[in-house]
């Protein structure tokens, strides 16, 4: 696949995806993909806006991005952006004018023809996809969070008890019962590894659209790091993905040390996301 091949596919992928779970208005050359229900969730976080050139390049304007955060700020969302550097390159200085800092993450992409290296796990631990009825979902909902808020891969203090207060914090405001139904659609895709206990140690999703996904959310309960779990955890959901017709596997990353483990699965770089740098993370 060319370079401008695979660019093109996954534009088309940020492109689609968020429709799974919103409805796009149109703002000039943008799309701001908004909940199609209060409180639902979906890919690409809430509210986030990014330029359609899948129809051929655009040159958005200041008075365009002016349009769109107004929007936002009427939804009461985060004033925030995604887009392709290669693909509207001229948008990040449109964007640092309009007083919004812009983050780089770089993506990396699975080469279709390698086969996926077995992963050792420690003694019995144990990995499988979590479905909308397992018992184990709000910890697993709950474990990236857990992991995000201690930053790096060293081994952390955040452990079962975190993982479990974060797990019914999740229950109760109605995170886990919103999430159920793009499980069981196949809008969204869970993978974790398990300690003989059943504690989750390890998560990630995926979310497929048309033969493409973008691999996310992997996260290692502070407490386990260092045991090769959320690489582990990578080369299940590649797996699983590919298994479910997926050709096309991707992802992004903020860390070097991070893109050294992808690389030895089978990553390679594939381009730029470009977003602002204090919006939110993508959510479950």
């Amino acid at each position: 696949m060319s370079e401008s091949s695979l660019r093109d596919r996954i534009e088309r992928y940020y492109a689609t995806v968020p429709l799974l779970f919103a409805e796009a208005e149109t703002f000039g050359p943008f799309h701001l993909f908004v909940r199609k229900e209060a409180g639902a969730p979906y890919y690409g976080g809430p509210g986030h806006a990014r330029p359609d050139s899948t129809a051929g390049p655009v040159t958005p304007t200041g008075d365009d991005i002016a349009l769109v955060r107004a929007r936002q700020r009427e939804l009461g969302v985060p004033q925030a952006f995604e887009w392709l550097a290669e693909v509207t390159p001229s948008l990040r200085g449109r964007m640092e004018a309009a007083g919004l800092p812009v983050a780089e993450r770089p993506l990396m992409i699975l080469d279709p023809h390698r086969q996926l290296p077995r992963q050792a796990l420690p003694d019995g631990v144990s990995i499988r996809a979590v479905d909308a009825d397992d018992p184990a979902l709000p910890a697993v909902l709950a474990l990236p969070g857990v992991a995000f808020a201690d930053e790096g891969t060293a081994v952390g203090s955040a452990g079962r008890a975190e993982l479990e207060a974060a797990a019914e914090g999740l229950e109760a405001d109605g995170t886990v019962a919103s999430i159920r139904p793009s499980l069981r659609r196949g809008h969204k895709t869970l993978v974790a590894a398990f300690a003989p206990d059943g504690t989750p140690l390890a998560a990630g999703h995926y979310h497929p659209a048309d033969g493409t996904t973008e691999i996310g959310g992997i996260g290692t309960l502070p407490t386990a790091r260092r045991q090769g779990l959320g690489a582990a955890v990578m080369t299940a959901l590649a797996d699983h993905a590919r298994g479910h017709g997926v050709n096309t596997v991707f992802l992004a990353y903020a860390e070097e040390s991070v893109a050294r483990i992808y690389a030895r699965i089978g990553f390679r770089p594939a381009g730029t996301t470009l977003l602002i740098a204090d919006q939110p993370a993508r959510g479950q």
